[in-house]
């Protein structure tokens, strides 16, 4: 496994990081998802594959997968070893204040994934989204005081318009509180939207990006028009992906066509991109099996030439945004 900083940070992450999304217990909103055995099996592997980066969510399974998570790290002794992330936003409850990144919201959050996740701290806190309701004053000021406190190490942010991610960073250099280090941003081959300005953006402060969705959810590695068992159920993968399913076509084929010629998987060629786009610092692996970790170490071996690269992405035409807006 490499390592490097993760932004303009002491932090040491692996240059592949462990999504847990998939980690849960197949309700009604996440029937896709994997138990507690399985999920254990997924992280022992990839802790001994060298990746210390770990990233969950409030959110995902409603906790469950916090819970299976916090758990297996502590089972395995590993807390201290590991990079924890997780992120807050998201309603989880239907009540008033149970969501969002209000001051109330992030303290309460925040205390109720540490009891989840069975630790006394959180190395990364991320936002899920923007919040179009609450004064970012509000916001970056709480998470400046959560960072303060103790419980929290380091402050990220995911899936945002430029100029949102810009404003709550100035709102916290002009306050002299703490600022993020990191981007979750979508970015992939069939999504690509972002090096327009956040990319850019990100590269000239120095922010790492952790991107999710790296194989845009498994499209990037079987034939178009063909499916799998989570893609037939999973709401999230369609909302992302299904409208642009023409629009992709092309790339998903010339992605099979220079992974056959290099005898590489498809999977290994989709990640090997990603890995050598500038300012890249961890792509996060959504694995829910063994086998997903191992194929995806291998994409350090895959080495592209310019005109590969360039192979691979002059398909490209603009994408309706996804992940940024109010109700993505």
């Amino acid at each position: 496994m490499e390592y490097t900083k993760l932004g303009n940070s002491g932090l040491d992450v692996s240059k592949l990081s462990l999504g847990c999304m998939g980690f849960g217990d197949g309700g009604e909103r996440y029937p896709w998802t994997i138990n507690e055995e399985k999920s254990r099996k997924v992280i022992k592997k990839a802790l001994d594959l060298g990746i210390n980066f770990i990233d969950t969510a409030n959110v995902y399974s409603y906790g469950v997968s916090e819970e299976i998570t916090g758990r297996a790290l502590k089972d395995f002794g590993k807390r201290q070893e590991i990079v924890l992330a997780t992120k807050l936003f998201r309603n989880m409850r239907d009540e008033r204040n149970a969501g969002g990144l209000s001051r109330k919201a992030i303290f309460q959050e925040a205390e109720n994934s540490l009891k989840r996740l069975e630790t006394d701290y959180i190395d990364l806190m991320i936002i899920h989204r923007f919040d179009y309701n609450t004064p970012t004053h509000e916001t970056m000021e709480a998470l400046h005081d959560l960072k303060k406190s103790g419980k929290v190490l380091h402050l990220g942010a995911s899936a945002m318009f430029a100029w949102q991610f810009q404003k709550m960073q100035y709102v916290a250099e002009a306050n002299h509180w703490t600022k993020f280090i990191s981007m979750q941003n979508h970015y992939n081959l069939l999504y690509r939207e972002d090096e327009r300005e956040m990319i850019p953006l990100c590269n000239d402060i120095g922010v790492g990006l952790t991107p999710y969705s790296p194989l845009a959810s498994g499209r990037l590695t079987r034939d178009p028009g063909t499916s799998s068992a989570r893609a037939d159920v999973d709401h999230i993968q369609k909302k992302k992906y299904a409208h642009a399913e023409e629009l992709d076509r092309g790339i998903i084929e010339r992605v099979a066509k220079l992974a056959d010629e290099k005898g590489v998987l498809r999977s290994q060629l989709a990640m090997a991109w990603l890995l050598h786009k500038e300012g890249v610092t961890s792509p996060i692996v959504g694995a829910m099996k063994e086998s997903h970790l191992e194929d995806a170490i291998g994409a350090f071996d895959v080495t592209l030439t310019e005109k590969e690269m360039n192979f691979l992405e002059e398909l490209y035409v603009p994408h309706p945004i996804v992940g940024a807006m109010k109700n993505n």
